[in-house]
């Protein structure tokens, strides 16, 4: 390619902040729940690379000849892949993770199966002009202008100068899947791989069960604590993990915890899955605590089991598909809870919201 970028570049990143910013510097954007993507077009060629520099193309044919129709015949565009659920409620993260497979006949058939589509939000480069020095105010119209007339599955993403539409975003988009919003300033150049943009996201706290943990990857300590629920018929559900410790808490939860590993298989609610783990093996169709990652081949996700007498107190962003989305954070040790109590029905689920309404422009 000859673009006056070359290809691959780290995307602009964005850092948590407490409460939507508000001036005139500001301009606001729903924070989608997908695949950070680069596109760089020279002609009729065409790459997509993901947030970690890894190529797209294969996982998202579906995408490579919109994207030639609608975008510039020489430029670089920032955005998000993103796939609408098929019963019209907002986003299904879960169904864009099964696009990344090996399997070219399985990425062929989910293809047309679960299509994605492609939300751009910023221009880096445009013909033989680098934009990565221009300021968003420059970027952003020249931007719209190019993309307003794309059709789907390509998204020009919504944006407003309004903190008013802002927060309605932050509070109605949640039923959709968007866990926030991204406040970018219209006076910053594109910054690649710096927290230069603001992110607002949902976080509440949960009671959860602690059913076990995995080992650090430096062996030291504990890596991640694993997180359960129970539903209305007492089943108690894996819904994520608590992780992001410090290496001294990580010995001190290793201390903490190793009374609790004696005999914890003994009517473990999850025993089956890890004797499953043990034997080398993975149960189809199932989400496990020690299941395999598709961005992380070959790593050992085992887990060590707990009988189930912790609950700790965690934060999380939101629910989706039963399952906690992003890291969660350990709070705090919950002695007064006993794991019987800690439950889905203690959460708020936010209403559902049909993806047109996501990507519909501000009037």
């Amino acid at each position: 390619m000859s673009l006056p970028i070359v290809p691959p570049i780290a995307p602009m990143l964005a850092k948590l902040t407490e409460g939507i910013p508000e001036g005139a510097d500001w301009v606001y954007e729903p924070k989608w729940d997908g695949f950070r993507c680069i596109v760089f077009r020279d002609g009729p060629e065409l790459e997509l690379h993901s947030r970690d520099k890894r190529p797209f193309n294969r996982y998202f044919p579906e995408l490579i000849q919109p994207l030639l129709q609608a975008l510039p015949e020489r430029c670089v565009v920032d955005g998000e892949i993103v796939l609408p659920a098929l019963d019209d409620t907002g986003l299904d993260f879960d169904a864009l993770l099964q696009r990344i497979h090996p399997a070219e006949s399985r990425v062929r058939r989910l293809s047309a199966e679960t299509p994605a589509s492609f939300v751009a939000f910023d221009l880096l480069a445009l013909d033989d002009r680098s934009l990565l020095d221009a300021p968003l105010s420059e970027r952003l119209p020249l931007f719209q202008q190019l993309l307003n007339d794309v059709a789907p599955p390509i998204y020009l993403c919504p944006n407003t100068a309004d903190p008013a539409v802002a927060a309605q975003w932050f509070t109605e988009f949640e039923g959709a899947g968007l866990d926030g919003v991204i406040a970018k300033r219209l006076t910053d150049p594109y910054t690649p791989d710096k927290r230069t943009l603001a992110k607002i996201k949902h976080r509440r706290t949960a009671d959860c069960v602690i059913a076990g943990y995995r080992v650090h990857k430096d062996g030291k300590g504990v890596g991640s604590l694993l997180l359960g629920l129970h539903d209305n018929a007492g089943t108690l559900h894996h819904v994520g993990v608590a992780a992001s410790f410090t290496a001294k808490r990580r010995v001190e939860f290793l201390e903490e915890l190793e009374p609790l590993t004696h005999d914890a298989l003994d009517g473990h609610p999850w025993r089956d899955w890890a004797e499953f783990m043990q034997a080398g093996a993975d149960e189809p169709g199932q989400r496990m605590p020690g299941g395999g990652s598709r961005w992380n081949a070959g790593k050992d996700l085992g887990w060590v089991p707990l009988r189930i007498e912790r609950v700790a107190e965690v934060t999380f962003g939101q629910l989706q598909s039963g399952r906690f989305r992003h890291g969660s954070t350990f709070v705090r040790w919950r002695p007064d809870r006993v794991p019987a109590s800690c439950a889905y029905d203690q959460l708020e689920v936010a209403a559902p919201v049909p993806f047109a309404r996501l990507v519909a422009r501000p009037s």
